[in-house]
C-alpha cells in the first residue's frame, strides 16, 4: 500500500482552498497543516479543511518533522524565498507557477533541490490534465499532419486596484506572469523554444503590464500567437492548427474541459471532459506522490528542465516588452 502523505499548505489564499478540496480525493493525502503569516487565518483554514496543525509562521511549519510535503500558494513574488526555506529542511515541494520572478531565481531553486536531494515541482496543473494530455497525444500522433500555428489566450476584465496582487510591480503584478503564463505553456509544450520573440504590451497607471500581444516564431516556419490581459474578456482557449485539421481545447482550456477535433473531409469529432471530480489540482497532487514513492526529486513529466525553459522564455518576452520588477531583476537587465 501506498504511504499517506502529510501535506502542508504554505499560504492559505483562494488557490490554496481549491488544493486542499481535490486533496481530499487522494487516498494516500492528508492534510497536515496549514501556516500562513496570520495564526487566525491560519486556524480558520485548518478548521474548514480538517488540518491537524495550524502555525502562524513559515519557519515552524517547516520545522515540524511530520510534514512531508509542503504546497507554496504564495504570491510568486516570494516563491524563490519559501522554496528556499522548505528545500533546505528537507521539505518536499510543490510551487505555484509562476515558479519564481525570473531565470535566476529558478536556477537557484533547482540547485538548492539538486543540493539537498529534495523533491521540486512547479505546480503547473495543466500538464496533468487529461483533456490536455490527450490535445496533446493527437497533435504529436502526426494524423492532422504538421503542427504549423497555435493560438492561445487567457484574458479577464479585473477590477483597478493599485496596491493589490494584480498591479503591484512589487508583488510580481501583471498579466503575464499570473495568466500569459498559460498560453505561453501551451506553445513551449507543443512547439519548444522559440527562435524570436515579438511582442506589443499596455501598461497600467501602477506601471505593471495589463495587456500583452506575443508572436513567436520557430524556424522551420511554425508560428504561436498568445495573448493575455487584465484589461478586456477573451474566449480562454487554445487551438492547435495543423496542416490537415485543427485540434480546439476549449474554454477554460487549462482546466479539464471538452476537445474539438476536425480533420479534412470529417465532421468535427467532439471530445467531452472526462474529468467529473474536483477542480483538477488532484492530478498533479497525485503525481508528486507518485514520484516520492519512486524516491525522485523530480517530475519525468513537469521537469526542471520545462521550468527553465518557461521562465527564461518568459524572461525573453519582459526584456522585448520592458516589463520590470525592480525589487527582483538585476540580475536579468544589468
Amino acid at each position: 500500500m501506498s504511504k499517506i502523505y502529510n501535506w502542508a499548505v504554505l499560504g492559505c489564499g483562494r488557490i490554496a482552498h481549491k488544493f486542499v478540496a481535490d486533496l481530499k480525493l487522494l487516498p494516500n493525502a492528508r492534510l497536515y497543516a496549514a501556516a500562513s503569516r496570520d495564526l487566525t487565518r491560519a486556524r480558520e483554514f485548518a478548521n474548514e479543511w480538517g488540518s491537524t496543525k495550524a502555525y502562524g509562521s513559515y519557519a515552524e511549519m517547516v520545522n515540524d518533522p511530520n510534514v512531508d510535503v509542503v504546497y507554496i500558494a504564495t504570491p510568486h513574488s516570494h516563491h524563490f524565498e519559501h522554496t528556499i526555506l522548505c528545500l533546505k529542511k528537507k521539505k518536499a515541494v510543490l510551487c505555484e507557477k509562476a515558479f519564481a520572478m525570473n531565470s535566476h531565481e529558478v536556477k537557484q531553486m533547482i540547485a538548492c533541490a539538486k543540493e539537498n536531494n529534495t523533491f521540486l515541482m512547479e505546480a503547473f496543473w495543466t500538464m496533468f490534465q487529461p483533456s490536455f494530455q490527450k490535445a496533446i497525444k493527437i497533435v504529436q500522433s502526426g494524423e492532422l499532419g504538421k503542427l504549423k500555428m497555435l493560438r492561445s489566450d487567457f484574458a479577464f476584465n479585473a477590477p483597478f486596484l493599485k496596491d493589490k496582487r494584480l498591479y503591484n510591480l512589487s508583488l510580481g503584478g501583471g498579466s503575464l506572469l499570473d495568466i500569459g503564463i498559460y498560453p505561453v505553456f501551451a506553445a513551449l509544450s507543443a512547439l519548444g523554444v522559440p527562435d524570436s520573440i515579438k511582442t506589443s504590451a499596455d501598461f497600467s497607471p501602477t506601471g505593471s503590464e495589463e495587456s500583452i500581444s506575443i508572436i513567436f516564431k520557430y524556424q522551420a516556419g511554425e508560428m504561436a500567437a498568445l495573448s493575455s490581459s487584465l484589461a478586456v474578456h477573451s474566449p480562454i482557449q487554445t487551438e492547435y492548427c495543423c496542416e490537415r485539421g485543427y485540434v480546439v481545447l476549449h474554454p477554460r482550456w487549462f482546466t479539464p474541459t471538452d476537445i474539438t477535433v476536425w480533420k479534412e473531409g470529417e465532421d468535427p469529432q467532439f471530445i467531452p471532459n472526462e474529468s467529473k471530480e474536483g477542480w483538477g489540482y488532484q492530478y498533479e497532487a497525485a503525481h508528486v506522490m507518485e514520484c516520492l514513492d519512486a524516491g525522485l526529486i523530480e517530475s519525468p513529466k513537469m521537469s526542471w528542465e520545462m521550468s527553465s525553459d518557461l521562465m527564461e522564455t518568459l524572461d525573453r518576452i519582459r526584456i522585448d516588452a520592458g516589463i520590470f520588477f525592480p525589487n527582483h531583476d538585476k540580475q536579468l537587465f544589468f
